[in-house]
């Protein structure tokens, strides 16, 4: 065995087992763009501005990051983006769940087309977020209104 695949079958055991707050709020980026079954160009892109801009992602060389994805993207073929959010978000304090759930609405826009399973997913992160019901509309509804293409014929 590689020291590669050595390295992504212990990163992949850590994962399954338990998920730090860095690797909670990755998974449900990663959700957020993977929960339709299909991850496009602009998702994939919205993704790593959306970490890379923040701490600790923004110090994580491209070999750190990839490690990271890889055993995320495992756990996700395995158990589903339910599971993997119903993992992370418990991992994640109140501030980071309210920032997550608007970070993944915004990431669900990205690609201008939302489908049910994407509205699905808002919904359930929503419910996880701990947060009034009418705050988490408010940030969903931000969210939609800020990626309204208003401007289009």
């Amino acid at each position: 065995m590689t020291d590669g695949r050595a390295d992504l079958l212990q990163w992949e055991g850590r994962l399954l087992s338990a998920m730090n707050s860095a690797e909670a709020f990755a998974a449900v980026a990663l959700a957020a763009v993977a929960c339709d079954g299909v991850m496009g160009h602009d998702e994939a892109r919205a993704l790593r501005g959306h970490l890379e801009c923040r701490v600790p992602f923004s110090g994580n060389s491209e070999e750190s990051m990839g490690r990271l994805f890889d055993g995320l993207l495992v756990r996700l073929r395995r158990e589903g983006w339910r599971a993997l959010i119903h993992s992370a978000m418990p991992v994640l304090s109140a501030p980071q769940r309210e920032t997550s759930l608007a970070m993944a609405a915004q990431l669900v826009h990205c690609d201008r087309v939302v489908t049910p399973q994407e509205l699905e997913l808002l919904n359930e992160m929503a419910a996880l977020t701990d947060l009034p019901a009418d705050r988490a509309a408010l940030i969903l509804d931000v969210i939609a209104v800020l990626n309204r293409d208003c401007l289009a014929g």
